[in-house]
């Protein structure tokens, strides 16, 4: 499983790809994107997004916050789980922050059981 901007080229070892996002990338094409699932329901809620604006210092409560939004996709978190033994996930999103953002703490649940 491995994180990637979605403005970054697809590659072959990208393995399915992913999107975490609410709103849809800006200057990204559908075709460019060459997602397999875009999955909006695993993106943080529009007030946390709003609330977290990227500011790194706002990181380790986006964490748990975001966290907590993630128990309620269970069923969704466990379908990815299981696809990861298969084959590689892409979590992809459109944040500049490659360390700061909600793909990282999404691995981290989905590695984390």
């Amino acid at each position: 499983m491995k994180t990637k901007r979605i403005y970054e080229d697809p590659a072959n070892n990208d393995g399915y790809r992913l999107l975490v996002d609410r709103i849809w990338p800006r200057g990204i094409s559908k075709e460019k994107a060459q997602l397999d699932e875009w999955n909006k329901d695993l993106a943080p809620s529009d007030d946390l997004r709003k609330w977290f604006g990227h500011q790194e210092w706002k990181f380790q409560e986006f964490k748990e916050r975001y966290r907590k939004e993630l128990e309620n996709c269970e069923e969704e978190l466990e379908r990815l789980r299981e696809m990861s033994k298969k084959k590689r996930i892409c979590i992809l999103y459109g944040a500049k922050d490659k360390e700061h953002n909600q793909a990282v703490v999404l691995k981290e649940v989905l590695e984390s059981k």
